[in-house]
Order: C-alpha cells, then structure tokens, then sequence
C-alpha cells in the first residue's frame, strides 16, 4: 500500500506539473496572439489626393433600377427588401441587358486607371510631396 501511496503522489506531482506548463503556455499564446492583433489594427494612412475606385456594374445598375423599383412599390420602404430585390432583378438579367451597365463600369474603370497612373507619377516624381509642404506653410502663418 505504501507504495501505491507513493506513486500517488508522484502521479499528483506530475499532473500538477504539467497543469501548471499546460497553463503558462496557453498564457504565452494569448499575449503572442494579442500582440498580433495589436500588429493588425495598425492603421495606415490614406491618402486623400488619390483616387477612389469606380463602383462596379452591378451598382451602376442599382442607381437605376432602385429609383423604378421604388415607384412602382411606394409601400416598400426598407433598404433590405429593396437591395434583394435588385439583386433578383440582376440575376434574372440576360448579359445583352447588363451590357449597357457594364459600358458604363468599363469608362469609369478607364478614367481611374488614367488618374491611378498620373497619381502614381507624380507621387513617384515627389510632385506631391512639394504641394503638402506648400499647404503646409500657409497654415503656419
């Protein structure tokens, strides 16, 4: 019996041991995953002269067809039943009715590419960079 008393305790310690590794682990992965977290939600700063992309087909065609929807249902007045009822109308749509839609998302995209393109250049030249200190130096005044 004694010995079984014995290798009581010693199974105890161990038990307890581990236990106690188990939690100092699970202690370290919480701060790593909280300090990945914080390293996430770094925010970067946007630049407000650089152009916003255009939406696409899809919204250019709720522009329209919402304001139809609207008249025809005055009764339906929440924005969710109105969105999914555009959606079904859009899935319903052949492609010869989305192409006028998609026309119009394709000059949008081109216009965006051309000021992504001088946007880029001048921020590569440091064009730029010289008209921010000038913005700045009036405010200083």
């Amino acid at each position: 019996m004694v010995l079984r008393v014995r290798s009581s305790d010693r199974m105890k310690r161990s038990a307890q041991e581990s236990f106690v590794s188990e939690r100092e682990q699970r202690s370290k992965s919480k701060s790593n995953s909280r300090t990945k977290s914080k390293q996430k939600k770094k925010i970067t700063r946007i630049d407000a002269k650089m152009p916003k992309k255009p939406p696409t087909a899809f919204f250019f065609f709720l522009q329209d067809y919402r304001k139809e929807f609207q008249e025809q249902n005055p009764d339906i007045k929440s924005m969710r039943d109105i969105g999914k009822a555009c959606g079904e109308k859009w899935k319903i749509m052949t492609y010869e009715e989305k192409v006028k839609y998609y026309d119009i998302a394709t000059e949008r995209r081109a216009e965006f590419d051309k000021a992504m393109a001088e946007y880029i250049r001048r921020k590569e030249s440091g064009e730029d960079l010289e008209t921010e200190d000038e913005d700045d130096s009036e405010f200083d005044e």
